[in-house]
């Protein structure tokens, strides 16, 4: 089993790498669900961690249906990742009735080629997930992030195991959402073969105010050697 972190900073990149993941999700801003990170982030972490880089691109936080000017936005942020070295691209795009927006996203799926493409968590709001990932697999895309449409994954697994059984490998069913060291044996059991989580712990800081009044975090090392751990383990 293949662990994906999501990695809100050069720390937290350097955190799962050090801990032993196999990739990083690099995004900014989890406390709304993730955003495009900074050209300097993504060149850092590209350039000096030797760990697979996949890069979240979210142009704000919100809907994700967009504008003709945040689309271009997105365009462009996919070719700068492909011209920094990534390997691989986190995104997509709904029209305004949640639905997958084909046309769109098909326009990014070709722009990101060769690299691999991931249709990021917007699929958790879809009307109907047995049609979106019938749309997605004719799209070519090569994994789909996914809490079965529940707050947590371990409370979707029976709507994941699901999607997997629609999928018959045509697509990655990546389960994300509250995974951790205590609930991951119960995705490995039910066997998907990549998972996606946070790790993530505060940050203890000497000032107890947050401009937008967000706390700040970080992966934890410990966390992700822990889920490490607990796939590898046969009990």
């Amino acid at each position: 089993m293949l662990l994906e972190i999501c990695a809100n900073s050069y720390q937290s990149a350097k955190n799962a790498k050090d801990a032993g993941a196999h990739r990083i999700e690099l995004c900014s801003e989890l406390a709304v669900g993730g955003i495009t990170p900074s050209y300097g982030l993504i060149k850092q972490v590209v350039h000096e961690l030797a760990i697979e880089t996949f890069v979240l691109i979210r142009p704000r936080s919100g809907n994700f249906c967009y504008s003709e000017d945040e689309f271009d936005i997105i365009k462009n942020d996919i070719q700068i990742c492909k011209d920094l070295g990534c390997q691989g691209i986190v995104s997509g795009v709904l029209n305004p009735d949640n639905t997958i927006d084909v046309e769109r996203t098909r326009e990014l799926v070709k722009l990101t080629r060769p690299l691999p493409f991931t249709f990021h968590r917007a699929f958790d709001i879809v009307p109907n997930q047995e049609s979106a990932l019938k749309q997605l697999i004719k799209l070519g895309i090569d994994k789909v992030l996914t809490s079965g449409q529940y707050p947590k994954a371990i409370v979707g697994l029976s709507a994941l195991k699901t999607l997997k059984r629609q999928a018959q490998n045509r697509i990655t069913i990546l389960v994300g959402g509250g995974i951790n060291s205590k609930n991951v044996k119960s995705f490995k059991d039910a066997g998907f073969d990549e998972i996606h989580a946070s790790a993530s712990k505060l940050i203890n800081t000497e000032s107890s105010v947050y401009f937008g009044n967000t706390p700040q975090t970080v992966s934890n090392v410990k966390e992700i050697k822990a889920i490490l751990k607990a796939i590898a383990s046969e009990v």
